[in-house]
């Protein structure tokens, strides 16, 4: 199906591919096709005709792949909920318990922080963007409270501390590639997921509070996250670089963590408390992807491997 997909767009023709109901929505074939087709409202592809991001066909088969992957993850994070405060206060309790960032704060190694970094950088390069999709669509309070969060997030008008440009001062700091996109050839089906999530669900007006809830539950659990990589990098003694990254994210998602929760979410559900379900989806759906991934990081560590397969390349090299 993806290589289907990559043909339609490099010569021009309509994908002669559909999905079907024995496909894998987090399969590494679903994912590589909906994440070729999700970059075209972003920067698109080279040699691509622009117009083809309204191409129907290539709607219609981008919408069927994303009904199929939030059709597994609804299912999977469905069940009572005491609202969205409460949700946080799961959120907040589960941070980082025998996660990834404990395991690179404690014993992690060059290979396995490159390794982590090189898996993030699908979505960090292009941080904030995904989330903005839900700008337009927000009541005035809560799009206030949002912009000021995003206003920070691209460097607060500043080109040299937008958080897509210090991450990829973090890659290039740790001899890694820092091109856009550049770890997408490879890049398993958990490291896909986070990045289809939060796209799939800001392209939706009908799943605006999940975005508002997947945007928050990422900075509610950003700064104490951020704060043990950092610790991780400083034992390695990582350059500067790369641990400024970590360093703005601890201090400025601190603030972030406040106002989207007492501002943003609580603004928007003043004015629309009917969205209280969905910006507990969106939380949940954030919880069960980072989770995802997670276990397949831990899974691979435990057994003394890489989860991508170029940073095996580049550290065989060295």
């Amino acid at each position: 199906m993806s290589g289907a997909v990559v043909a339609a767009l490099r010569d021009g023709t309509e994908p002669v591919v559909a999905v079907r109901g024995d496909d894998d929505p987090l399969g590494a074939d679903h994912q590589s096709a909906l994440v070729v087709l999700q970059e075209l409202p972003y920067r698109g592809w080279v040699g691509v005709d622009p117009r083809r991001e309204w191409d129907t066909a290539l709607i219609g088969l981008r919408t069927a792949l994303e009904d199929a992957m939030l059709a597994v993850i609804d299912a999977d994070c469905a069940g009572p909920s005491d609202g969205a405060g409460a949700e946080f206060g799961v959120l907040i309790g589960s941070n980082g318990r025998g996660g990834v960032s404990e395991w690179l704060r404690d014993r992690g190694t060059e290979r396995e922080f490159a390794d982590y970094v090189a898996a993030r950088s699908l979505y960090h390069l292009k941080e904030a963007d995904p989330h903005a999709w839900a700008i337009p669509r927000l009541p005035t309070a809560a799009k206030a409270a949002f912009v000021a969060v995003e206003f920070d997030e691209y460097g607060g008008g500043r080109a040299s501390h937008v958080h897509q440009r210090l991450f990829a001062d973090l890659l290039s700091s740790l001899g890694l590639d820092a091109g856009y996109l550049a770890y997408l050839p490879g890049a398993p089906a958990p490291a896909l997921v986070p990045v289809t999530l939060m796209t799939a669900l800001g392209l939706r007006r009908s799943r605006c509070g999940a975005t508002v809830g997947h945007f928050a539950a990422t900075e509610v659990t950003s700064s104490p996250g951020s704060a043990r990589l950092l610790a991780g990098l400083e034992r390695l003694d990582a350059p500067e670089a790369a641990r400024h990254f970590y360093r703005e994210h601890v201090e400025a998602d601190a603030v972030h963590e406040q106002v989207m929760r007492d501002e943003v979410v609580a603004g928007l559900l003043a004015a629309e408390p009917d969205l209280e379900d969905d910006v507990v989806s969106g939380i949940r759906a954030f919880t069960w992807a980072e989770n995802h991934l997670e276990r397949a990081f831990l899974t691979a560590w435990e057994a003394g491997d890489t989860l991508m397969p170029a940073v095996d390349t580049l550290f065989e090299s060295i």
